[in-house]
């Protein structure tokens, strides 16, 4: 199981007001809205990705990661490995 498996109903449900927010914006440039209107909604869409790209960190830190250190070796190196770059990713981004 994944880490994020106690929150997956609610990951899944932030992605589905997500995927609404994008077909928003989809529609609000079909429509000729207004620039800064649309750039708006984005930013609102982005700030929504990196929220539960958050939640995720954050169970993958007290799951995945919290589990591989307790294992110890080459897996918890690994573990730590990724969750850093993960990170990285997401300051970024």
């Amino acid at each position: 199981m994944h880490g994020y498996g106690d929150d997956k109903t609610k990951v899944l449900a932030r992605l589905k007001r997500i995927e609404g927010q994008v077909r928003a914006i989809e529609q609000m440039v079909d429509d000729g809205k207004y620039c800064i209107d649309v750039l708006t909604q984005i930013s609102a869409a982005n700030s929504a990705l990196k929220s539960v790209a958050l939640l995720l960190l954050d169970d993958h830190l007290n799951h995945c990661v919290r589990q591989a250190s307790a294992e110890g070796g080459d897996v918890a190196d690994e573990k730590l490995a990724e969750a850093s770059a993960a990170i990285a990713r997401l300051v970024r981004s």
